[in-house]
C-alpha cells in the first residue's frame, strides 16, 4: 500500500485555500497573483494534495510553444509517434495542471487555454484532429505577477475573464517568521530578524531592485544560517547578492544588513 506523502507546508494568509477548493469543486479555472516568491507555488502543491490531484507544473518562458503544451510527434525507432505535452497529460489524467509565471508564455500560446479554461473544459489538438474532454479533476491554475511584468507582457483580458484570481501577499510577520522558522529548521530568533530584514528591503523606493526581498529569499539565508554560515554572511550571499547589480544599492542593502543581523547567538 503507497502511503501518501505528508503535506507540503504551506500556512494560509486569508481565505485562499477556501476560494481554491471552491473553484475546483465547479470547474473553474484559478489566476494566482502576486509577487515572486510569496508562495504561490507552495501553495497549489499544498492544493493538490488536499484534494488528491497528481499536479503537473510547467514553468512559461519566452520560447515556450504551444508544441511545448499540447505534444508534437517525435520520431523513435523510424516510427513517428504522438507525445502529448504536459497539458494534455493533465487533461486526460484529470489532473491540476500549474502554469507558472504564463504571461512568460507567447501570447498566441496561451491562447490554447480559452476552451479549457471556460465552461467548455475542452483541448483540441489540431495535429491529431481531435478535441479532448478533460477528464474529472482536472484543473487549470495559473500565475503571474502583476506588479512585475510590463503592459507588453500581460494576461490578455479574454484570459483572465475565464477564470477565478485570487490575489497573494507576503504573508504578515508573525506568520511569515512560522514559514521562515520552519522551512529553513532555524530558531524563532533568527527568523524573526531575517522577517524584519526583509520587511525593511520591502519599504525601500529604489530602482536598483529587480525584486523585493521575497520570502523565498529569507529562507534561503534562513537554510545558510543552518548549515553554519555567520547571518550576515548569509544574508549577503542569499539576499543582497539575488536582489541587484547596482554597486550603490548593493552598499545599502549591506548597511540595512548589519543593522538588522548580528553574528552571535540570538539571545546576544
Amino acid at each position: 500500500m503507497q502511503v501518501k506523502p505528508p503535506r507540503p507546508y504551506y500556512v494560509p494568509v486569508a481565505n485562499e485555500e477556501q476560494v481554491f477548493k471552491a473553484a475546483y469543486k465547479q470547474g473553474l479555472s484559478i489566476a494566482l497573483k502576486g509577487p515572486t516568491g510569496c508562495g504561490k507555488t507552495r501553495f497549489v502543491e499544498a492544493m493538490a494534495h488536499d484534494l488528491d490531484r497528481p499536479l503537473v507544473t510547467v514553468s512559461c518562458h519566452d520560447d515556450l510553444t504551444t508544441a511545448d503544451l499540447v505534444g508534437r510527434f517525435l520520431l523513435r525507432g523510424g516510427d513517428t509517434e504522438w507525445v502529448d505535452g504536459p497539458l494534455t497529460r493533465a487533461v486526460r489524467e484529470g489532473a491540476i495542471c500549474y502554469l507558472d509565471e504564463v504571461v512568460e508564455a507567447r501570447q498566441d500560446t496561451t491562447v490554447v487555454l480559452h476552451p479549457l479554461a471556460d465552461h467548455r473544459r475542452q483541448l483540441p489538438i489540431e495535429r491529431l484532429g481531435v478535441t479532448l474532454d478533460a477528464a474529472p479533476g482536472f484543473c487549470l491554475v495559473v500565475s503571474y505577477n502583476p506588479g512585475y511584468q510590463s503592459v507588453l507582457k500581460d494576461l490578455k483580458d479574454s484570459t483572465r475573464q475565464r477564470m477565478v484570481a485570487i490575489e497573494f501577499g507576503f504573508p504578515t510577520p508573525d506568520v511569515e517568521e512560522k514559514i521562515v522558522a520552519n522551512e529553513a529548521a532555524i530558531d524563532h530568533d533568527r527568523a524573526a530578524d531575517l522577517v524584519r530584514l526583509g520587511q525593511a528591503i520591502r519599504r525601500l523606493e529604489t530602482g536598483g531592485l529587480r525584486e523585493v526581498a521575497s520570502t523565498r529569499v529569507l529562507i534561503a539565508a534562513g537554510r545558510l544560517i543552518a548549515e553554519g554560515l555567520i547571518p550576515r554572511e548569509a544574508a549577503r550571499a542569499a539576499i543582497a547578492g539575488p536582489l541587484t547589480d547596482d554597486s550603490t544599492v548593493t552598499r545599502g542593502l549591506l548597511e540595512m544588513i548589519d543593522v538588522y543581523l548580528h553574528d552571535g547567538s540570538p539571545d546576544d
